[in-house]
């Protein structure tokens, strides 16, 4: 097949959501698993799911394969006790007549598209050592022989990553290594209301010249300049946490990557798909909380802004405001004595409102009154902080647009992913909204502020001196 009649052949992103809805029937919160486990099958890599048993692992397993037409099916659960003949099969007697050592591999992994591996660390080296060579090459050593299978993609399950040094090197041929935990409270009672479900079918699975086509397509994504930068930053992060990557897994995942660009119709992939970076660059599931939260923080910026030195400004003007406004007058005179007469009036107010009105227009005429200049002055400080922060909460609502319309058609995206991030800027906007609608009460209130008669402010044309807070910027 030529490329111009594979990239004709290149199903459209919606034939691979059609799949994914098939996968994640009835799955609850498995929406990262799902996306990561079909993808590595159709770029022809490996996944690891991590986590106690119990939480779909295996389903997920059965259901990937149901998804790949003619793929042959292979499950076992490894113990320590386990044999080669479980995993590769008998050895063939017909074979050992004739002084070779063959196995009958029909039914067994050798002849299997889709296989799961249950407990898969637990297996003793001579299996792992022949694992090695048929994930990695994809190549079965049967006599003197090494015969190519037909693998598609192992799925491994454990309930730990190994820690045994000795296990490191098959640890390393899962590129993608997922972590699953039960079920959140959250969703507690969907689970116990869940029906049980028949077998899951896509309406048409996955055929050997789609998987071709989108390979062929994948080879021709380009990585972007912005991936590149951001690929040289994150192996810094990872470099300065011990958690450096091999040369073998960066170009698996810009392989993994290419297919995840050509699978949704892009011709280049970008920093966006980096948001892998948890489940391929994780050497444990205690790792991957940190590596999502440096994607979400460095990469797309959908970190909640506190703004602490924006809340200090407007308490300070709010604690000025009411300073200012419970100044009592200048002067010798008894005007402090009426003043706290009227609030006393005012807090005996029998009902009927009159005694609070009375109250409120002495407290005016005695409170301390402010020149033209002064309640200008508090006027143009906040309105120029407000316009600064206006300006602020537009930037932030067009980088939300932005980062909105670029991961609406990314169906790899885990959905509550998109959420969370999008969810940054809408809280953020909400805090700035917040801060704004105090600045401008507080502008209002010391425009409200009683002013001095013409005679008075023409002897106090002085500007106050500015409000002061940490000039602290978040």
């Amino acid at each position: 097949m030529t490329a111009s009649s594979a990239a004709t052949d290149l199903p459209a992103p919606t034939r691979w959501m059609q799949v994914l809805t098939a996968l994640e029937q009835g799955l609850l919160e498995r929406a990262a698993a799902v996306r990561l486990v079909l993808l590595s099958a159709l770029a022809g890599e490996h996944a690891l799911l991590i986590g106690p048993p119990g939480t779909a692992k295996s389903e997920l397993a059965r259901r990937l394969h149901v998804q790949f037409d003619s793929a042959r099916y292979f499950e076992r659960l490894l113990t320590r006790f386990s044999t080669p003949e479980e995993l590769f099969g008998p050895l063939s007697l017909k074979a050992l007549e004739d002084d070779r050592y063959e196995r009958l591999t029909d039914g067994f992994l050798p002849s299997a598209g889709i296989a799961f591996l249950d407990e898969v660390f637990k297996a003793n080296s001579a299996i792992l050592n022949a694992l090695l060579t048929l994930l990695n090459e994809r190549m079965f050593d049967n006599g003197q022989a090494r015969v190519p299978v037909p693998l598609i993609t192992v799925v491994g399950a454990s309930n730990e990553v190994p820690v045994d040094d000795a296990l490191h090197a098959f640890f390393d041929r899962f590129l993608v290594r997922i972590p699953v935990q039960p079920v959140s409270d959250a969703r507690f009672t969907q689970l116990l209301a869940l029906a049980p479900t028949d077998e899951v079918q896509a309406p048409q699975p996955v055929t050997a010249a789609e998987r071709r086509a989108l390979l062929a397509a994948a080879r021709g994504v380009a990585l972007a300049p912005s991936l590149i930068t951001a690929c040289q930053a994150l192996r810094a992060e990872l470099q300065s946490r011990g958690m450096a990557l091999s040369d073998r897994r960066w170009r698996q995942w810009m392989d993994l990557m290419r297919v995840a660009a050509a699978a949704e119709g892009r011709a280049t992939a970008d920093e966006i798909d980096l948001w892998m970076a948890p489940y391929v660059a994780s050497p444990s599931p205690e790792a991957a909380p940190h590596l999502a939260f440096w994607f979400e923080a460095e990469v797309l910026k959908a970190q909640p802004q506190t703004a602490p030195w924006l809340t200090r400004a407007v308490e300070a003007f709010e604690k000025q405001l009411d300073i200012e406004w419970r100044a009592e007058p200048e002067g010798g005179d008894d005007s402090a004595g009426k003043l706290a007469l009227a609030r006393a009036v005012g807090m005996a107010d029998t009902g009927d409102g009159m005694a609070r009105i009375v109250s409120r227009t002495l407290e005016a005429q005695l409170r301390r009154h402010y020149s033209p200049v002064h309640i200008q002055a508090r006027v143009a400080q906040i309105a120029e902080l407000l316009d600064q922060v206006q300006a602020h909460a537009r930037a932030v609502a067009e980088q939300h647009h932005a980062l909105a319309q670029r991961l609406e058609c990314r169906l790899w995206l885990p959905p509550e992913d998109v959420q969370r991030w999008l969810s940054a800027y809408t809280e953020t906007q909400a805090l700035l909204e917040n801060l704004a609608a105090r600045l401008g009460a507080a502008r209002d209130g010391f425009a409200d502020l009683p002013v001095q008669t013409a005679a008075a402010a023409s002897a106090d044309a002085s500007a106050p001196e500015p409000v002061q807070w940490a000039l602290e910027a978040s």
